[in-house]
């Protein structure tokens, strides 16, 4: 009877992963570039949160993170501690925003006991809850409010995350789920894996970048600049032949439009109009 509503928070229409990859062809992300948790999950639950304090004056963030996950997300943890008696800790960069965290001091085994033990209180019990990770071999991912939160996102634990993640070398819950016998997850890993493996093909990436500057590093390397046209066109046409393989859609309609567009003002751009 808790007074509780959804809200689901999504990126603009025009930073999705979809649009910001093959639409203005930044690189596969990777550890160092994890350009995808600041425009896919930070912005968009951030400006929601802000959205809540200024209409509010203040809002509370009950977050499910646990010590017992990393030593990183312990020490993230450790750094912002709960206000002297209270269970509340400020959040360092979203003012008016207080974080709650109900399950910080308990370990994965408490988690599942809990769950094991209790029916649901919205009705039923947590049997399909506990056969998804199962099937998966899955951890935790969390919300990601911060780039000190990011660790959550991309690291070579075995996660529930996104299913294009390149940040880790082997997405181990699309394959603990193909284990498992759901054989129609293969071609999204098949995807990822050659998404991943194209990043740094030079032959794939234009070589300035998106402000149409030459770029280099403290060494002198050349830095290459987002995928080419020719690149993009490739990644489209796997991902939709993929999503005819799978049966479910994959990207929709409006991103498919701005896509085209991006291809259309930057072939423009640069003096001349291909067939895209």
């Amino acid at each position: 009877d808790l007074p509780i509503r959804v809200a689901r928070t999504k990126p603009d229409p025009d930073k999705t992963f979809w649009v910001l990859l093959i639409g203005k062809g930044y690189p596969s992300p990777n550890m160092t570039m994890r350009w995808c948790t600041d425009r896919l999950k930070i912005q968009p639950t951030s400006g929601y949160i802000k959205e809540q304090v200024s209409q509010s004056g203040a809002a509370i963030v009950v977050l499910g993170v646990r010590r017992d996950e990393s030593q990183s997300r312990q020490r993230s943890i450790d750094k912002w501690r709960n206000g002297r008696g209270g269970n509340l800790a400020p959040h360092d960069r979203l003012p008016g925003a207080l974080i709650y965290r109900p399950i910080v001091d308990l370990t994965i085994e408490d988690v599942w006991e809990i769950l094991g033990t209790y029916h649901a209180p919205w009705g039923g019990d947590h049997a399909s809850l506990i056969k998804l990770y199962r099937d998966s071999e899955g951890g935790e991912c969390p919300v990601v409010l911060s780039a000190d939160e990011a660790p959550g996102c991309g690291t070579s634990n075995s996660r529930f995350g996104c299913w294009t993640c390149t940040v880790v070398e082997k997405d181990k819950s699309l394959q603990g789920f193909v284990d498992a016998g759901k054989h129609h997850f293969q071609p999204l890993i098949d995807f990822r894996d050659w998404l991943r493996s194209i990043r740094n093909n030079p032959e794939m990436r234009q070589i300035v970048r998106r402000n149409g500057k030459l770029s280099f590093d403290v060494n002198g390397r050349h830095i290459p600049g987002p995928f080419t046209i020719q690149a993009r066109r490739e990644i489209l046409s796997r991902l939709i032949d993929v999503q005819e393989r799978f049966g479910d859609r994959l990207i929709s309609d409006d991103e498919l439009k701005l896509i085209y567009r991006h291809w259309s003002e930057e072939l423009q751009a640069q003096g001349g109009l291909a067939d895209v």
